[in-house]
């Protein structure tokens, strides 16, 4: 976490594990000023926010930006004895039948059609890989952002649903302050209809206090990541019920 000195602006890098969860005050080494700091709040984070351009947004001239990737799981390196063709038309008329099933209960609950969630990843590296591939497994299209300027071309591509942010994503270019401040520049249409989701060791998952201060829609402990599809489901159903008669009034599905 960053926290500005209020009195020389020296930006001071502190550990967030270790902060407090109340209201804290740091000295600054370089003035000796006492700095007050309250809870950890990324979306108020001095930085990006009012610094401007990142040689990670902007555009070289010679050099043409490119959005995050899909994410591809590796192939497992088990091996599995062939099927035979019987049981190849088996499991397709299963796939089929329950795809049909799954499409029939979501219009009669009057949810939204079957198709893949669209979700943006944007994490530290040590937790990357393992996210995408959960979610995958769960259903998600995954797009996955190595540093700030793919999450910023993805983002503004406009076709995403979910985002995930952890804030000490891509540090060097403040990764986490620039990915915020394109939610926040975001018209209210366009909002509506992106679930914005905070992950940080700081934060007890679905606090809706700790959303609500953050801009987000839902935050998550970075401790409970191995069930991070089920708390999605979760947090999406109570959001999808929240704008239910609104998306209804504008005739546009659920995320």
């Amino acid at each position: 976490m960053i926290i500005v000195c209020q009195l020389c602006n020296s930006r001071l890098q502190v550990d967030e594990g270790k902060l407090p969860a109340r209201p804290f005050t740091i000295r600054c080494p370089k003035c000796n000023g006492a700095t007050e700091s309250g809870v950890i709040s990324p979306a108020s984070e001095k930085g990006a926010l009012t610094l401007g351009g990142s040689p990670s947004t902007e555009n070289p001239r010679f050099e043409q930006p490119t959005a995050a990737p899909l994410f591809e799981p590796e192939p497992s390196a088990t091996t599995t004895s062939p099927i035979s063709p019987e049981a190849q038309k088996l499991v397709e008329l299963l796939s089929t039948v329950l795809s049909q099933h799954a499409k029939a209960d979501a219009a009669a609950a009057g949810a939204r059609s079957w198709s893949q969630r669209r979700v943006l990843v944007c994490t530290p590296e040590t937790t990357r890989e393992t996210t995408a591939k959960r979610l995958t497994e769960n259903g998600y299209q995954v797009f996955v952002a190595k540093d700030t300027r793919q999450a910023v071309e993805r983002m503004r591509e406009k076709q995403l649903e979910i985002l995930l942010l952890d804030p000490q994503f891509d540090p060097v270019e403040q990764g986490g302050a620039f990915v915020i401040r394109e939610v926040n520049v975001l018209r209210p249409a366009q909002r509506r209809r992106l679930f914005f989701t905070l992950i940080s060791s700081s934060f007890r998952t679905l606090d809706a206090h700790a959303a609500f201060l953050n801009n987000a829609n839902a935050v998550v402990s970075s401790n409970d990541l191995d069930d991070l599809p089920k708390i999605l489901e979760q947090g999406l159903r109570a959001f999808n019920d929240l704008y239910e008669e609104f998306n209804a009034a504008f005739k546009v599905g659920a995320l």
